[in-house]
């Protein structure tokens, strides 16, 4: 069992306040170390079924997503947008390795809504990641709108510049300059600066030009 499970299952137990949800996790954990497609098909009815807590929805995506089963997708992109940071990343963990298509565009979505910028940090870091197509725009325009606005939201803006720079991608120049003049970024954005001038103008095709 890997590490971030081991996190995720002693998280859960913590949280557990009667024998009945006990029982319910056990029963639970029981079924993910459970080989077979029967099992697998036990753990995505605990994605739709009525009225399960939050916990058990969690412990079956991960399970599901690590195993590469799409059907866990839904939920871990909920739990990605959760307003929990613990419960993000465990998200972003799985949602990188299920590799399903659609988690760029849902990650792009997450990280440019500018209602749900206290929440875009996992998202951000899940599509530097990726290095998907629409890794660069959204985290350009993520970094742009913070740029200007009255709250910076400096984590977020923080792990923009490092994505960008990370991504090497010659487009987010202009704007690491302009980050770069915000003392708070400013050591991230001459970090990434550093790495695109370093690159050159063949990053953006090694490093955007794959898909999820």
């Amino acid at each position: 069992m890997e590490e971030e499970f081991r996190a995720l299952l002693k998280r859960v137990r913590a949280e557990l306040v009667s024998p009945a949800e006990l029982s319910a996790y056990q029963k639970l954990l029981a079924l993910v170390r459970t080989d077979g497609r029967a099992a697998r098909d036990e753990l995505a009815e605990v994605l739709v079924a009525p009225e399960r807590p939050l916990w058990a929805r969690e412990i079956a995506a991960y399970a599901l997503g690590s195993r590469g089963d799409r059907r866990a997708f839904e939920t871990l992109v909920l739990l990605l947008n959760y307003r929990e940071p613990v419960r993000c990343a465990t998200a972003a963990h799985v949602l990188a390795r299920l590799r399903d298509p659609r988690t760029a565009r849902a990650a792009a979505a997450l990280a440019t809504n500018p209602l749900r910028t206290a929440y875009a940090i996992h998202p951000v870091r899940l599509l530097t990641e990726l290095r998907a197509p629409e890794s660069v725009p959204a985290l350009l325009s993520t970094l742009e709108r913070l740029l200007a606005a009255r709250d910076h939201c400096w984590p977020v803006a923080r792990a923009c510049v490092e994505g960008l720079g990370i991504l090497g991608d010659r487009r987010a120049e202009a704007t690491l300059v302009a980050a770069r003049e915000h003392e708070r970024l400013r050591p991230a954005a001459l970090t990434a600066l550093a790495r695109l001038n370093g690159r050159g103008g063949g990053a953006h095709g090694a490093r955007t030009g794959s898909s999820t």
